[in-house]
């Protein structure tokens, strides 16, 4: 079965009914304990914000054909907000993420900073391989594949997906295991590297990205330029 074919199976969830899952998972106890600690602790600089807390959900266009697989929130950003990439502030990744997004026209504004801030995705939808902020950014490989569940639920919901963008080896692992799942293969098997497009006969392409993290955006790992060309291809592939 193809995964086009999987996905328009009467079985399917809606995106809603699948957010409202993902928002209230409580599988996974350090990763609940500690985000909640951070949203009873907060940062010094949003200490008169209301964090959200909870497991995130994924955000974007359901009808989208690129789906952008990253690695977790951010302690101080989804995790604060309750929306992937948005708020950890100017300079930090969900900006720098946004940019790119907005300049290969799937986004339409170029900053991410709090869920009303008018922020809306055109065929993309941004998830996570993990939905809760993990201490040190380093969630286990148990953790990995208990939330596994949620990004297939989505996955299955959104039907016209023909490009997955992977940022970083947690979320390409995740993306290899995601399509792998629906039958589509490669020869040979896809390895991690930055801007490196994997096309399959049938199902989605792959597309691996260094991660916006700060750690690779301040030391000129991932530059601007680098991950804009990511999302070029990625929208000259959802066009074919």
């Amino acid at each position: 079965m193809s995964s086009s074919d999987n996905r328009h199976s009467p079985a399917v969830r809606s995106l809603s009914v699948i957010r409202d899952e993902i928002v209230t998972c409580a599988r996974c106890e350090r990763l609940r304990t500690y985000c909640l600690h951070i949203a009873t602790e907060k940062k010094a600089a949003h200490r008169h914000d209301v964090y959200w807390g909870r497991p995130v959900p994924g955000f974007g266009d359901p009808l989208a054909r690129v789906l952008v697989l990253a690695l977790a929130p951010a302690a101080h950003g989804a995790n604060r907000t309750g929306r992937v990439f948005t708020g950890d502030g100017p300079g930090g990744s969900s900006d720098f993420l946004m940019r790119a997004m907005h300049s290969a026209g799937f986004a339409n504004m170029p900053t991410s900073r709090h869920p009303d801030d008018g922020l809306r995705l055109k065929d993309a939808y941004i998830a996570a391989a993990v939905r809760c902020a993990p201490p040190d950014n380093q969630p286990t490989t148990g953790e990995i594949a208990a939330c596994h569940t949620h990004l297939s639920a989505e996955f299955d919901a959104l039907p016209q997906v023909r490009v997955v963008v992977a940022l970083g080896r947690i979320g390409f692992d995740a993306a290899v295991r995601l399509l792998g799942e629906r039958g589509v293969t490669w020869r040979p098997k896809p390895a991690f590297g930055h801007g490196v497009v994997y096309a399959a006969p049938h199902g989605p392409a792959l597309i691996a990205s260094y991660h916006p993290s700060r750690q690779n955006t301040n030391t000129g790992v991932l530059t601007p330029p680098m991950i804009a060309s990511v999302f070029r291809k990625a929208a000259r592939l959802a066009q074919r």
